[in-house]
């Protein structure tokens, strides 16, 4: 674990960094800069390319980790990196064409209840286009166990770029308009720089040689771009379909709780972001004995860290929309089922490493298939039947995939013979369900106290609960040695 712990500390460090920064846009900048129907705009199109862009990718990103560590000479990897690389663009370039072709139809289809989007229809393919490149370009450096600086790309540069970009709207250097048009020339740069960085790590003698399992590497791809493209649906149906129903202002308000939730999943795609090709590596070297061990540590650790912030989150979630302008309080069911769900894919460690990467990849189809299809019929259910409003939409996502997860844990299981719980775990589920059971419905009493005669200011409220939480979770984790791994760096720390 020593080459994970190092560089998903690292790639910690900078997700919460972009985090902060997609905080501050999120909750304070995009809430005051930009008006809400320019807001539920881009959550739109963004959400929307989040959807094409695995069928874009042709699931290749997947393909590079699953495959690069089975060939052993450069020759042959020359042949599959050659094979791969323009594969993409026999879906992106059709796609394009009919896209200009029929851009009326699809304009008009898409803003059938909110008109503006109509003018900006074209960003989805583009945006879609430039993430699909940098997916691949990503996976090229994550081969060669480099994730650091694609991790900054990903999660830190896009981030940096709103914030200037807003900056530059309240300054009125640029329109709101414009705002979209630059958004999307920045998604562009930044494909380019992860690809001039995959070249530079290791650049291929580019060939028309196909290698011997070809074949092979096609199956997976259409096996893949098809689960891809169903995970993706999972993920932003529920934004995709607000506009269909209400004004995109609506979309912009869901967008805010669901931000909040997710804060607690950046240790897991930290931690993933180095798993996914160590796992590849070791399944490739039929290491089945270190598959087990990378299983339960990734997932004793991503619990334990994701499970503090789902205290810390939760337990201030309050105070924190006290901050927000009114109309975007009132998400807190959102951010819980959000943030549950985050925390439970924590739990399940590099279960779906362990599936993509091995010989029974073929059943993440079916998985998503089946997922794609429940959540967008509860969606429905939920959203338009029921008239639950954005709750809904979150029930719905949270119900699929945990019992989708939970299904994904008794098929390793019954596969592999290993799961992912420890001696540990369920006193860690324990000490998270107290500790958020104790604080969610308390907060520091201090405006009783003589001396302090006004009310505590929300901000100064979190900061104090947060670090007793946190005082308290930490001393309990050392306490009873939870996780070996963050006991020692405490220690080290505390030295």
């Amino acid at each position: 674990m020593g080459i994970v712990l190092k560089q998903s500390l690292k790639n910690t460090l900078f997700i919460y960094l972009g985090f902060v920064f997609g905080g501050i846009n999120t909750l304070v900048l995009y809430t005051r800069f930009l008006e809400d129907e320019y807001y539920g705009l881009v959550t739109y199109l963004l959400a929307t390319s989040n959807i094409l862009m695995p069928l874009i990718a042709l699931g290749i990103h997947h393909t590079i980790v699953k495959f690069f560590s089975s060939y052993f000479t450069k020759a042959d990897k020359d042949k599959f990196l050659s094979s791969v690389l323009f594969l993409p663009l026999l879906v992106a370039i059709p796609m394009g064409f009919l896209g200009n072709l029929f851009y009326e139809q699809i304009g008009n289809y898409l803003s059938e209840e909110n008109p503006i989007i109509k003018e900006y229809t074209f960003v989805i393919y583009l945006v879609a286009f430039t993430c699909a490149y940098f997916e691949v370009f990503h996976a090229w450096a994550k081969v060669h166990f480099q994730t650091v600086f694609g991790n900054i790309l990903k999660e830190l540069y896009n981030r940096v770029a709103v914030m200037i970009l807003l900056f530059a709207v309240y300054f009125e250097w640029i329109t709101k308009a414009e705002f979209i048009y630059y958004l999307t020339g920045a998604y562009f740069i930044r494909m380019l720089l992860m690809m001039f960085y995959a070249f530079k790590l290791y650049f291929p003698k580019f060939t028309f040689s196909r290698p011997d399992n070809f074949n092979e590497v096609l199956r997976f791809s259409l096996y893949i771009i098809l689960a891809g493209s169903a995970g993706a649906i999972i993920l932003d149906i529920d934004k995709f379909m607000i506009p269909g129903k209400e004004s995109l202002e609506k979309a912009a308000y869901y967008s805010v709780a669901v931000f909040i939730g997710s804060f607690i999943e950046a240790p897991s795609r930290a931690m993933l972001n180095i798993l996914q090709p160590l796992t590849s590596k070791t399944l490739n070297e039929d290491n089945h004995k270190e598959v087990a061990s990378l299983y339960k540590k990734s997932s004793i650790n991503l619990l334990l860290i994701s499970g503090l912030f789902f205290v810390l989150i939760n337990a201030n979630i309050g105070q924190l929309f006290s901050l927000l302008p009114e109309e975007y309080a009132g998400g807190a069911l959102v951010v819980f089922m959000i943030s549950l769900l985050k925390m439970y894919n924590g739990f399940l460690g590099n279960n779906g490493a362990i599936i993509n990467n091995s010989k029974y990849y073929k059943v993440t189809l079916p998985f998503s298939l089946i997922m794609a299809f429940s959540v967008y019929f509860l969606n429905k259910l939920f959203y338009y039947e029921l008239d639950m409003g954005t709750d809904g939409l979150a029930l719905a996502t949270l119900i699929v995939i945990f019992f989708a997860n939970t299904g994904k844990i008794f098929f390793v299981k019954r596969k592999f013979s290993m799961t992912p719980f420890t001696n540990k775990s369920f006193l860690m589920i324990f000490i998270i369900t107290a500790l958020y059971v104790t604080f969610n419905f308390w907060d520091f009493p201090i405006e009783n106290i003589y001396l302090f005669k006004f009310p505590i200011h929300p901000i100064i409220n979190i900061i104090l609960k947060s670090i007793l939480i946190a005082f308290i979770y930490i001393f309990l984790v050392i306490k009873f040695n939870i996780s070996t791994e963050i006991t020692n760096i405490v220690k080290r720390f505390y030295k």
